[in-house]
């Protein structure tokens, strides 16, 4: 469809620079105004003329007239209506063109080289050393990761960074609940579980002993000035905490290029102190060293403590900093919950006083509050719902289901864990992301509703007739002669059209949930055009070719959307 609009847009120009007037507008400008009309009566694309009056100096409505009498397209019908220039497209762009298009580009449909030569860093997940993964981390990675996987398909070089907490006051705590109730045999065994079971014992402990926070922070000090026995559990805790959150990860289908935590950053941040201190930036406030951004209307930044001590905004300017001068990056993205956005507009300010002119390529995307029936979700209370426990859950529920309809799969638990892991990212995705969202399970696994369950067996019943159909020797290729489709046919050809702006939308507002929508308005056309249409049953060979032609434009555009927003697309369910 962007095609489309493209070639209208340039039709439109070309009729108000014949009409000889000032109009003010380019292609791209003209191509910004095209809508969607609310009814598909009036037409599949829309330009609205009000506000070209204004530079015309002209009612919209005659606007409207004129410029449909001077537009001569093949592929499109121009009519007015009221103030709006309605277009009308030929039946033939879709059921030929579109789905020929994306027949010939296989999984390429969709894709451009809008980013060749631009590199984005990814920054999101960046769970705590020591801590679990729990529900709280799912919003990060998969926002995070879809994000990488949108930019990918658009051309551009990617850079994965799981920012791991592994420094700060928290390591001193761990430490010394390790050490005042832990034994190295007790953590090999439980793993990260057990670490957070200390972890919550000393905030227990500490509520009746408050000698236990200075024990704390001396063990972080200890940590800070090199200590060989801290340090050596420090990197032991940083070493299970990684091969426990990759099994999580793999079981997402995600892979960092960089493990990099807070602590990578450590030798870097005296550096950018200094540089502060140079541009006049640093202001003492009771000892601790500030950024004022009064100026800017947001509280001071707190660069370092009055003990000389570090905190998350210098090691996040020495991170960026260190990213500039690594990968050069065109953008970029730091996937945080919407609580920390002061904390990223403060840092981000800091760094454009600083002078760096790549200040205005950081962007923070945040993202809404998830829960499980309104319960908030905190490690040191130990009220956590791990995401392994989660997942695990939801896989014997589908393991359940698919005993249930009588499903056999060579690979059931494989497919088991496809569709239960997706059901939770699909069911979290599905939200625009700056919304809080209170998470059902029961309604995530749900294989009727708007689900991740739903799309994949619709992506699984594509899968399906293109099998039968092979048995039966009939190829996909889409049919070239004359055919005039059906309601159910076209609306599914528009729908499979506007793939490449569901995408480029996404990219624009960081936005996966405009692809989950997508997906959705797929499966429903899909299924609609299923049970309204005969495919290797229908009566004349024109029909079996086009209709197969047009389940594998869906197979292959639903294959790409999905995985887009962290799907895997078993071929059977």
């Amino acid at each position: 469809m962007q095609q489309l609009k493209r070639q209208l847009a340039d039709a439109i120009l070309a009729a108000l620079d014949a009409a000889g007037a000032d109009h003010g507008q380019t292609t791209e400008s003209v191509y910004g105004m095209l809508e969607y009309p609310p009814s598909p009566e009036l037409g599949e694309l829309s330009l609205p003329c009000f506000k070209l009056s204004r530079t015309l100096r002209k009612p919209p409505q005659a606007i409207a007239s004129e410029l449909a009498e001077k537009i001569n397209l093949e592929l499109a019908a121009a009519s007015p209506t009221g103030g709006y220039l309605n277009f009308k497209v030929s039946p033939e762009y879709f059921t030929r063109g579109v789905i020929q298009k994306i027949i010939a580009e296989g999984e390429n449909y969709g894709r451009s080289n809008e980013g060749e030569g631009k590199t984005i860093v990814l920054d999101y997940s960046s769970p705590n050393i020591a801590k679990p993964f729990h529900l709280g981390h799912l919003g990060t990675t998969v926002i995070g990761h879809s994000l990488r996987l949108l930019h990918e398909f658009r051309g551009y070089r990617c850079i994965s960074i799981n920012h791991l907490g592994d420094w700060g006051t928290s390591l001193g705590k761990q430490i010394a609940a390790y050490k005042l109730w832990g034994s190295r045999e007790q953590v090999e065994q439980g793993g990260v579980d057990e670490l957070v079971a200390l972890y919550v014992r000393f905030h227990e402990e500490a509520e009746k002993d408050e000698s236990l926070w200075e024990r704390a922070r001396r063990e972080f000090a200890l940590l800070e000035g090199g200590d060989t026995e801290n340090t050596e559990l420090w990197k032991w805790f940083i070493e299970l905490s990684i091969e426990e959150y990759k099994k999580t990860y793999r079981q997402l289908g995600i892979e960092f290029d960089y493990y990099l935590g807070e602590s990578f950053y450590s030798d870097k941040m005296a550096e950018q102190v200094e540089l502060m201190r140079q541009k006049g930036l640093l202001k003492i406030d009771e000892g601790a060293s500030i950024v004022d951004l009064s100026e800017y209307g947001m509280p001071p930044c707190l660069i370092l403590k009055s003990d000389g001590t570090t905190l998350y905004p210098t090691r996040d300017i020495a991170a960026a900093v260190y990213r500039y001068n690594t990968f050069h990056f065109d953008r970029c993205i730091y996937v945080t919950s919407a609580g920390q956005s002061l904390h990223f507009a403060q840092w981000f300010k800091v760094v454009e006083l600083m002078g760096y002119p790549w200040a205005d390529r950081l962007v923070h995307v945040p993202y809404g509050t998830m829960s499980v029936g309104g319960m908030k979700l905190g490690t040191r209370s130990g009220n956590t719902i791990l995401l392994k426990d989660l997942f695990k859950l939801s896989i014997d529920k589908v393991k359940e289901i698919m005993s249930e309809k009588g499903t056999e799969l060579d690979d059931a638990d494989k497919v088991a864990e496809d569709v239960g892991v997706g059901a939770i990212v699909f069911g979290y995705l599905a939200n625009s992301r700056i919304k809080d969202i209170s998470f059902d399970l029961q309604e995530a696994l749900n294989f009727d509703g708007n689900t991740g369950p739903y799309a994949q067996y619709t992506y699984a019943r594509t899968c399906s007739v293109l099998a039968k159909a092979k048995e039966a020797g009939y190829s996909a290729e889409a049919y070239t002669g004359e055919y005039t489709p059906n309601a159910a046919e076209l609306e599914l050809a528009k729908a499979l059209s506007l793939f490449g702006e569901k995408v480029y939308d996404a990219l624009a507002q960081y936005e996966p949930s405009i692809i989950v929508r997508y997906i959705l308005d797929i499966c429903a056309s899909f299924n609609r055009f299923y049970n309204s249409c005969r495919i290797l049953g229908a009566e004349r060979e024109e029909e079996v070719r086009f209709r197969l032609g047009l389940v594998r434009a869906t197979n292959i555009t639903l294959g790409s959307a999905l995985h887009l927003v962290c799907m895997r697309t078993p071929a059977k369910i």
